[in-house]
């Protein structure tokens, strides 16, 4: 059975370097449209079910923003 994976943006935190989307390898993070409270367009993910978990977004975040979860089966 595949692993599957949940990735988390702290939002607020979030200032939009964009470091997480230049490294992630399945090129499946962007800009948020919306603003956060400071004013920034946060990381986000857009295609959650094709995360490998490889964590290459979480090393790279200067402001550890991003948290990744290895989902259990069922969840």
């Amino acid at each position: 059975m595949k692993k599957r994976f949940k990735v988390v943006f702290n939002r607020e935190k979030c200032k939009g370097c964009e470091l997480c989307i230049s490294f992630c390898p399945k090129k499946i993070l962007a800009l948020d449209p919306e603003v956060n409270a400071k004013g920034y367009h946060p990381a986000g993910i857009v295609d959650q079910e094709s995360c490998i978990g490889c964590a290459s977004c979480a090393a790279m975040c200067p402001d550890l923003c991003i948290s990744i979860y290895q989902l259990e089966e069922g969840e």
